[in-house]
């Protein structure tokens, strides 16, 4: 649960959103705390995505308020939002005409700003890659190199926040496990706010502190990692929890 102590970074007030006459997000109300680790969890088509993008404005809400730092998302003009926010998505989307470095500093530049080589090589660093991928062009890249320049992209402007959707979705588990791990080293040694979408409650119980449940449209539970591990958040969340808790007493089972 949220730290009744913390400041609220991003505030969903009462947040409605269809498509075609489907609901996608049902009347959703909840404060992300400012320096939380919060991680979005449900069935495809549960409405975390939706949910994610409406802070940022990839989609607006057709009822209700997404609030950033108390103000309404949709009274900032958009750039300047997105300036505020770091966003990481499963895709990538890297330029495949444009550099590592160019990519990384795509954002500033856009801000009418040039990212130095020096912040190029500090941003390369965070995400543990060498300064000379600065000269890499994406084909060169694997996938997990790939992420973490998507990764270092989105830490480029200083977000208040960072928003990760299936961030780490396509990648070879190894990979997904030392990025993921990254990402939580980054967000505590950089003081963010970071929200992240996934389907792997196992993901969401190892790296967050705060756990959202999703199901039809809205939030069924909100707790911490230890809370669902010892039974609550009701059916849903345990229905999900129960996955990765099969899985390791199943290995457990192999190895006694």
């Amino acid at each position: 649960m949220m730290d009744a102590e913390a400041a609220t970074l991003v505030q969903f007030d009462s947040v409605s959103k269809s498509f075609a006459g489907v609901i996608a997000v049902d009347a959703v109300s909840c404060a992300i705390a400012e320096g939380s680790f919060v991680a979005l969890v449900g069935a495809s088509g549960s409405g975390k995505s939706t949910l994610l993008k409406m802070v940022n404005r990839l989609g607006d809400p057709d009822q209700g308020r997404v609030l950033l730092e108390g103000g309404d998302v949709r009274d900032a003009e958009v750039s300047r939002l997105r300036r505020r926010i770091g966003y990481v998505f499963q895709g990538v989307g890297l330029f495949p005409h444009m550099s590592v470095a160019e990519n990384i500093g795509i954002g500033p530049r856009l801000a009418g700003e040039r990212a130095k080589a020096q912040r190029i090589a500090e941003l390369l660093q965070l995400v543990e890659l060498e300064p000379e991928y600065s000269a890499r062009m994406p084909h060169e890249l694997s996938g997990g190199q790939r992420q973490r320049i998507g990764v270092a992209r989105a830490l480029a402007g200083n977000p208040h926040v960072l928003l990760m959707d299936e961030p780490f979705g396509a990648l070879d588990p190894i990979t997904r496990d030392g990025l993921g791990k990254r990402v939580r080293k980054l967000h505590d040694e950089l003081g963010l706010t970071s929200v992240m979408v996934t389907h792997d409650m196992a993901e969401a119980l190892l790296l967050a502190d705060r756990v959202l449940v999703m199901d039809a449209g809205q939030i069924v539970a909100d707790e911490t990692p230890h809370s669902l591990l010892h039974g609550a958040g009701g059916t849903i969340a345990q229905a999900l929890v129960a996955v990765p808790r099969e899985h390791a007493l199943a290995l457990a089972g192999l190895t006694a």
